[in-house]
């Protein structure tokens, strides 16, 4: 799905939950070699997301999965975009936003 690039602080769900109806969470960590754009460090696959549990409340970390811009990668990580369907396991993460760069949009297909 094309899309701007994301950053720590952006909004994901996943469905299904860790318990069955979607939770939401934020990006917490990008981890090195980061590729910047607007001083913020972009998101690519294996960064960490932090969920809630929209059942029991808990907080629960989460990794994103592999598959993401096909096109745009920093160290063989794909580049993650809002409104990107990540499968992700227990279910497929949706990104949400912010974009960090809405000025920048990738055009490659997941």
């Amino acid at each position: 799905m094309p899309g701007s690039p994301v950053s720590i602080g952006a909004s994901v769900m996943i469905t299904p939950g860790a318990s069955g109806p979607p939770d939401m969470g934020t990006i917490v960590a990008v981890f090195p070699p980061v590729v910047t754009a607007n001083g913020l460090p972009l998101a690519t696959t294996g960064s960490l997301c932090m969920m809630i549990n929209s059942v029991w409340g808990f907080p629960y970390p989460l990794v994103i999965g592999p598959t993401a811009s096909s096109g745009v990668q920093v160290a063989g990580r794909g580049l993650v975009r809002t409104f990107d369907r990540i499968p992700t396991p227990p279910g497929i993460l949706l990104i949400l936003g912010p974009p960090a760069a809405p000025f920048i949009t990738d055009q490659w297909p997941p």
